[in-house]
């Protein structure tokens, strides 16, 4: 996504040593304008995932704006019923095909 200049939040990246991570999910999540919720069975089962999916779904800003990718199989209502309500962008196929879908989302073309 950011070779496409789409910008990206990610815990794992952006928190760094010391920062009170908690605080820092809940300012990104403040911050952002698309939700992206990348579907796994360790995802399903996670309680922040489910946190931080329940904040984006009580969020009207996020209405029409929550992406759930499919990256493997799994339970995912375990995290919302409301999942199955949303299109998935699926990556069990191929890499290149769930970007493709993915970045038709905001209407742009990938490029490897």
């Amino acid at each position: 996504m950011r070779q496409h200049s789409i910008p990206v939040w990610y815990s794992n990246t952006n928190i760094v040593g010391a920062q009170q991570w908690q605080d820092e999910i809940g300012a990104a999540l403040q911050r952002c304008d698309w939700f992206v919720v990348v579907l796994s069975p360790n995802s399903a089962t996670s309680m922040w995932v489910k946190r931080e999916l329940s904040y984006a779904l009580n969020q009207n800003r996020f209405e029409n704006r929550i992406i759930p990718i499919l990256y493997q199989p799994s339970d995912f209502e375990q995290l919302s019923w409301t999942l199955s309500l949303l299109q998935m962008v699926d990556f069990t196929r191929t890499f290149d095909e769930g970007c493709v879908d993915l970045l038709r989302v905001w209407g742009l073309g990938y490029r490897k």
